[in-house]
């Protein structure tokens, strides 16, 4: 069996920010990189360089790589596969190096979004001029991402991904789309693939039956027993559209400590698993979703115990009913709760408060006007992300104070013509509408 790691692609600031009904501000995505690379975890796709009001953020975000300030995580793109998409997110992104270019591969989507105007062959031919276009731009990595994986035929994937590799792809990256597969399935079908290709494997597997964590560890194991290196796409706290992503923190867990897994397969001995507890607690609070109390390792209850039986067994020996320890995953240091006075840095924070929050943090201002540019930075980034700035942020914005502007600078490309335009023109003309 091969040495190669298993290793992590999140997808929380691409997949999971397109949470119905949810988001992240940019600065937030940033500090979710930031995170992401403290924790050593392999890579994040960070965006959409194809997205007009994602360009300063991603941009911002190179510069930090660039900085060596996020040097232990790649980061990468995400693109249709389009030669024209990506040809213009490398304009859009000049020092981007990374790119997953994505195409529907199954019947029922080639027909239920083409309408029957294209076939196998076209969706193809498509891909590989992408493909070609990604390694004109001098791309390091190209991933080729089949959409709908587990509702296409086989052996049109297989023929797809030797293809992509032929033209320069390095990674195939297989998709549940619609949390479809099961765990064996899975395994069979990511086997075939990686074993008849040689090509590294992504598994990307949504959560639609529950199963997205154990078809993500079970693909891994099918892309290192194929004899290639697996990338488990994941997001944290399970983020992502309907029913969410596989979990990051589960999928690293189900690896080190499942009894199929231990021992057997390795991770990426880069990641650092204490840095968990606080990756999906500022996560949580960033989308505003509460981490569920019987969330794998992070849960308020995943290492509570209330009967009596489990309570003397665990105080006995705490290997009686916990499967692994709360320290390793960052956990165990009591939480410091404001119950008195509290002084938070919003839009119209003042100066005094401000030095009194930023005096806390240990962090100091050599003049006045130092002080006050900060400040600034500060009360945007709270109109920014409509929260109350946490220390990563407050500190984030002190340290790198150029970059945290052109992270939260988005410049609309908004520029009417045609009928909008006429519109626009003759507006003064128009009595006012009932908007309310």
């Amino acid at each position: 069996m091969t040495e190669n790691y298993i290793k992590f692609v999140d997808v929380t600031n691409r997949d999971g920010v397109q949470t119905s009904r949810l988001g992240l501000a940019k600065l937030q995505k940033t500090i979710i990189n930031l995170m992401l690379n403290d924790m050593g975890i392999s890579q994040s796709e960070f965006g959409f360089p194809t997205t007009e009001h994602e360009l300063n953020y991603l941009n911002g975000n190179l510069d930090l790589l660039e900085l060596g300030v996020i040097d232990k995580t790649i980061l990468s793109g995400w693109s249709r596969a389009l030669a024209q998409d990506v040809e213009k997110s490398f304009t859009n992104v000049p020092k981007l190096k990374n790119i997953n270019l994505s195409q529907s591969t199954s019947d029922q989507m080639i027909n239920g979004k083409y309408g029957g105007k294209k076939t196998k062959d076209d969706i193809l031919a498509q891909t590989l001029d992408a493909v070609n276009e990604a390694v004109k731009q001098n791309a390091d990595i190209i991933g080729v991402n089949a959409e709908d994986a587990s509702r296409s035929d086989i052996n049109y994937l297989i023929k797809y991904a030797q293809e992509c590799k032929r033209y320069g792809a390095q990674r195939f990256r297989y998709c549940d789309t619609l949390g479809f597969d099961d765990p064996q399935t899975a395994y069979d079908r990511i086997y075939r693939i990686a074993k008849e290709t040689g090509m590294e494997m992504e598994m990307h597997f949504h959560n639609d039956l529950g199963m997205a964590v154990a078809c993500s560890v079970m693909g891994a194991k099918a892309a290192i027993d194929a004899g290639v290196t697996a990338w488990v796409n994941t997001a944290i706290n399970g983020m992502g559209e309907r029913a969410g992503n596989a979990d990051l923190i589960s999928c690293i867990l189900a690896i080190l400590k499942s009894s199929g897994f231990q021992n057997k397969y390795k991770i990426d001995p880069q990641i650092d698993l204490s840095k968990a507890w606080k990756l999906a607690k500022y996560t949580a609070y960033a989308f505003g979703v509460p981490i569920p109390l019987n969330q794998v390792g992070v849960g308020d209850n995943a290492f509570a115990h209330e009967s009596g039986i489990h309570a003397d067994g665990a105080l006995k020996d705490r290997r009686n009913y916990e499967l692994y320890d709360y320290e390793e995953l960052g956990r165990g240091e009591p939480e410091i709760i404001e119950t008195g006075r509290m002084i938070t840095i919003g839009e119209y924070a003042g100066i005094k408060g401000f030095r009194n929050v930023y005096q806390n943090l240990e962090l100091e201002f050599k003049d006045e006007e130092e002080a006050r540019n900060i400040l600034e930075l500060a009360r945007y980034a709270n109109v920014h992300t409509q929260k109350p700035l946490t220390k990563s942020e407050l500190r984030f914005i002190y340290f790198y104070p150029n970059i945290a502007a052109k992270i939260m600078t988005v410049e609309p490309y908004y520029k009417p013509t045609g009928a909008l335009k006429e519109r626009m023109d003759r507006l003064e003309k128009i009595k006012s509408h009932n908007i309310v």
